[in-house]
């Protein structure tokens, strides 16, 4: 089965929302075998969406359009499929008691426009809106299936996995499933290089890489009729590739480098804090996106200042007068210093020039000290992030802070475990 994904919203083309709905159809799509042929975007205007419509339905098995399904005079999706259809709009009676449900248990008075989103192509198939008020529809003729779901992710997403993904699977009769290979430090091309030969042999699975500042993804993906049969195919593919990067791995489907600590630090049951100047607490703010990171993270101290360094963390004062607040000296006082004032296993640091101002011919914009302190690992790591780009600050921070993080991770792996 071919797909097309289309999108409908002005203010998608405005950029003004970013449009996460495709990331979620493509996905979903892809986990049942359906093959994801284009994906676009088109605004609020009826002759442009009947072209692009059309146009997807003449190269596409299946259309799945978000947006368009409101209350208001420019959402048009329902109105112009059913004219690109042939199909008149008809009163749907159960949609239009459930939207005067809604509005009677939120205690708000119904506007006549409401009454506009109950209206359906004639024959069209409902499906219930559980989380506001537009219903979806799925509309049938000629061996095409064009689905229409509301826009708002958090109405788009359980519509489209409860009820849609079920119709289509059953249609497939097959099943896609990627497996993902995280790997820290190596570069895309010396990544691709080492590989290269494999990805062009293997067939199914297929292997490809997709880069992250400062990671790369190896994606192992697999077309089967069961997840059991596609997971047979893939698993000899990821071991070869853990046995081939070794340690630069960290994770198999691992979700981010944070998640990794998280989930290494629970494992083991230790405690990690961090001290961080250059990328001003984005190391704590990734850890505690994790749930479950309140176990095992102690704190994060912002110690921008360098009175802050030397009250709080116990940095000396001679070791900032004589290398620096930007130096691997400072980098590992701060470690072992917050790792000291809270307790925890093991601490992480960074001090560095994020720029773009503040650089130096000794020191440029890009230079970063990561320093890790625990019982059995401590060092400190030099990086040069700048590119020589004037809009890098966010790159060099949020490298920095991963490289931390990679660092956490290397640490834990040499920990004893404690008892819980």
């Amino acid at each position: 089965m071919k797909a097309e994904i289309l999108c409908v919203g002005t203010e998608l083309l405005l950029g003004d929302i970013v449009n996460t709905n495709a990331q979620v159809i493509a996905q979903g799509l892809a986990s049942i075998g359906v093959n994801v042929f284009h994906q676009s975007v088109v605004g609020d205007n009826d002759a442009r969406l009947k072209t692009a419509l059309r146009d997807a339905l003449e190269q596409c098995d299946c259309v799945i359009t978000t947006g368009g399904l409101g209350p208001t005079y420019d959402d048009l999706t329902k109105e112009t499929a059913a004219g690109l259809f042939g199909r008149k709009m008809v009163l749907d009676e159960p949609s239009l008691r459930r939207i005067e449900a809604f509005f009677a248990r939120i205690g708000r008075p119904m506007t006549d426009n409401n009454r506009k989103q109950a209206m359906m192509p004639e024959g069209a198939q409902i499906l219930p809106n559980d989380n506001g008020t537009a219903p979806g529809l799925i509309l049938e003729q000629n061996g095409k299936r064009l689905v229409m779901l509301p826009g708002p992710p958090r109405e788009m997403r359980p519509m489209f996995e409860r009820q849609v993904l079920p119709v289509l699977a059953a249609l497939t009769g097959k099943t896609l499933v990627s497996r993902t290979v995280h790997i820290f430090g190596v570069g895309e091309s010396a990544v691709e290089d080492r590989l290269r030969s494999r990805m062009l042999a293997l067939q199914n699975p297929t292997l490809a890489p997709y880069a992250k500042d400062g990671e790369v993804l190896l994606r192992v993906t697999a077309s089967a009729e069961s997840r059991a049969a596609a997971g047979r195919l893939i698993d000899p593919v990821v071991d070869e590739i853990c046995g081939q990067f070794g340690e630069a791995v960290y994770g198999v489907d691992a979700g981010s480098l944070q998640a990794a600590v998280v989930r290494a630090l629970n494992e083991k049951h230790l405690v990690l804090a961090s001290a961080e100047s250059c990328t001003g607490g984005l190391i704590s703010k990734r850890i505690t996106e994790i749930p479950g990171s309140s176990a095992v993270f102690h704190c994060g101290i912002c110690s921008y200042a360098n009175e802050i360094k030397e009250k709080l963390l116990g940095v000396r004062h001679e070791t900032l007068e004589r290398y620096g607040a930007v130096s691997e000296q400072t980098a590992a006082e701060m470690a072992a210093g917050v790792r000291a004032l809270s307790g925890a296993d093991l601490a992480v640091s960074t001090t560095g020039i994020a720029g773009p101002g503040g650089g130096s011919a000794e020191k440029p914009v890009g230079l970063v000290y990561v320093g890790v302190s625990s019982k059995n690992f401590s060092t400190v790591r030099r990086l040069t992030l700048g590119r020589g780009y004037g809009e890098e600050r966010e790159y060099i921070r949020t490298v920095a802070a991963s490289n931390a993080l990679f660092l956490a991770l290397q640490a834990i792996r040499q920990a004893d475990p404690k008892q819980p």
